[in-house]
């Protein structure tokens, strides 16, 4: 009975955001949201609502004393590139896959999904006191992984151009996200929040968020479907879904975090992967098979995935 009563208990936390989703994908099915409305959904979610939520939330938190946890850096991206890794190896000698593809489905098998299941499901497993781990890991998540992505897809042959780095540089510089980011700390140091009506506004906008988010979710999946390179894309999903937050959380039992940090750290390690997976090895056309039915599939499988998840660290 025990079991069961912290089973309902997260299922509080996970079935609303299945039914978003769901929401989401059966506007999609019905055409009664189109592909154009699908691309204006994630733009605005990705390029306002978001960052707006982050600059919110950074610039009126407390930040944790004594510095940034290192060990809650190093629990995340040991994780990261260690499913990287053997993502890539698996590519290249089970699946007979050429060097880009096999870095496509590599980066897929390390990059979560942060802003549209990692923040509805973090934010409403561990609320607020969850935010600013939720948000300092997501300021340099996408960095480094695209980056190391970029540069190992680049330096397969002729090595890397500056032309490479340049763009690579360029896109990092205009993402809304890192402007949340960067406004929020700026306005955490110097003690800027929004009040009166444009603190309305911002509250407004960044209860959009989630909702937003997780509807414009359904709507990828529904478009990207599930059957494309089933095998690599079963084999991406489990190395994200399982050993990824499997090694997190090894590793948080002996790094020095807070345990709430500890704890996001591994449900974000346990995040489908990411969009961005997809949209590179589209630029690449390389890939684009796995990726996209590896984005769909894992977070069709995360929903069942989370629950446990969230049952081991006790949240609930």
């Amino acid at each position: 009975m025990l079991i069961l009563g912290r089973l309902a208990e997260i299922a509080f936390i996970v079935l609303p955001i299945a039914g978003l989703i769901f929401v989401g994908y059966l506007a999609g099915w019905t055409k009664h949201l189109g592909d154009r409305a699908a691309d204006g959904l994630s733009e605005y979610v990705f390029g306002i609502a978001v960052p707006v939520l982050i600059f919110k939330t950074l610039s009126e938190s407390k930040m944790p004393e004594g510095g940034q946890p290192w060990g809650y850096w190093i629990a995340y991206f040991t994780g990261a590139f260690i499913v990287f890794g053997i993502g890539f190896l698996i590519a290249r000698r089970v699946f007979g896959r050429a060097h880009v593809e096999a870095v496509m489905q590599g980066f897929a098998s390390g990059q979560s999904n942060t802003v549209f299941v990692g923040v509805p499901v973090i934010l409403n497993a561990f609320g607020n006191e969850g935010a600013v781990p939720l948000f300092l890991l997501i300021a340099i998540h996408l960095p480094v992984m695209t980056t190391a992505a970029t540069l190992f897809a680049e330096g397969s042959e002729s090595g890397i151009s500056r032309a490479t780095l340049t763009r690579l540089l360029k896109a990092l510089a205009r993402n809304p996200i890192l402007f949340g980011i960067y406004a929020g700390a700026i306005g955490q140091i110097a003690g800027i929040h929004a009040t009166g009506p444009a603190g309305e506004v911002v509250r407004m906008l960044a209860a959009s968020s989630v909702p937003c988010a997780l509807i414009s979710m359904g709507l990828a999946l529904r478009r990207y479907g599930f059957a494309g390179d089933i095998h690599a894309s079963l084999v991406i999903s489990f190395l994200k879904l399982i050993v990824h937050p499997l090694i997190v959380l090894a590793l948080v039992q002996v790094l020095p975090m807070p345990p709430v940090w500890a704890g996001v750290a591994v449900v974000f390690a346990a995040m489908p992967c990411g969009v961005n997976a997809y949209l590179l090895a589209n630029h690449y056309k390389a890939g684009v098979a796995s990726t996209a039915s590896a984005v769909s599939l894992s977070t069709l499988l995360s929903l069942f995935t989370v629950t446990i998840w969230l049952y081991v660290l006790g949240v609930g």
